[in-house]
């Protein structure tokens, strides 16, 4: 996406102290449109409540929604501090996964307020009503916060993304060199943290799961084929060229609107399509049946060999 220009800041120069008293008092006086707007502060000094998803294989019983209060003032300011101090000083049992804190594992994934997301990037956004917090939609649930991922897993290790090469390197090379405008083809791609956010936003994958492979795997795809040090490019693109692996993205646009690292999978779904239009050949046929019977399990996520 078209970044906005960067402002130039102006160069620092001293300031008087007659003019620090005027902006001190600027700062202090309160705006003609902010009379009857509560401030973060005042609003954070209340208690805010969480509605949580809770479910315990273990009991047998239906899911259901637990409410929490917690002191905003004794608390983090994200999502994903409430729920640990939740965890930590209310109740033990409640179930979620977290890891880096910082955005990059992707591990804290869960539905919030309607929209999937990072619980460590998410600021809490103190309001009346319970903030719901809910596994990611359309997934098993294995326990509480916490969806199983194996499909999703599956179908990523089946596009098997790792460098793939048809010669083999001499003793003594290195790394396989490509050019700055290579390179440059992979940004927007190369930072997706699996997170599923994505995957799990999207109705067709709701509809589809064990076929349809989902953004965020047709992305990883994509990463593939458009690196230029990789050389089974025809057979990645014979391979996803299908109705229901590739062809059941309508361009619904979730996965790019719910993306927490601002990622465009929709994007590189379009760019996928493009390429197997313009590569498409008759050849496909035969390479595509050459990789099914090299791993049948391929064909599913669900039964990856």
């Amino acid at each position: 996406t078209d970044q906005p220009p960067s402002r130039k800041r102006s160069p620092l120069r001293p300031c008087s102290s007659r003019t620090m008293m005027s902006i001190a008092a600027r700062a202090f006086r309160p705006a003609a449109g902010f009379a009857g707007r509560r401030t973060f502060a005042a609003v954070a000094a209340s208690p805010q409540k969480f509605s949580i998803y809770r479910y315990d294989p273990d009991q047998m019983a239906k899911p259901f929604m637990q409410e929490y209060t917690i002191d905003l003032k004794a608390c983090g300011p994200m999502i994903l501090d409430a729920l640990i101090k939740i965890k930590d000083e209310v109740d033990p049992t409640l179930t979620f996964r977290r890891s880096c804190r910082e955005g990059i594992c992707g591990s804290c994934a869960m539905n919030i307020n309607g929209k999937n997301g990072l619980a460590c990037l998410l600021y809490i956004e103190p309001e009346v009503q319970a903030i719901e917090i809910q596994p990611l939609p359309h997934s098993y649930v294995v326990k509480d916060l916490v969806p199983d991922l194996t499909n999703f897993y599956n179908q990523y290790k089946s596009i098997e993304p790792w460098l793939k090469r048809k010669d083999t390197k001499a003793k003594g090379d290195t790394e396989y060199f490509q050019s700055k405008e290579d390179r440059a083809k992979l940004d927007g791609m190369y930072e997706c943290i699996l997170c599923a956010c994505c995957m799990t936003s999207c109705p067709s994958y709701w509809w589809n799961p064990e076929y349809y492979l989902g953004p965020a795997v047709l992305l990883q795809a994509y990463r593939w084929i458009a690196d230029s040090r990789d050389q089974f490019t025809e057979e990645r693109l014979a391979w996803v060229n299908d109705t229901m692996k590739l062809y059941r993205c309508h361009g619904i646009m979730n996965c790019t609107a719910c993306c927490p690292k601002g990622l465009d999978p929709a994007k590189a779904i379009v760019h996928l399509k493009a390429e197997v239009a313009a590569s498409y050949t008759d050849a496909w046929k035969h390479s595509m049946t050459e990789q099914i019977a090299n791993n049948k399990g391929r064909e599913s996520g669900m039964m990856y060999m």
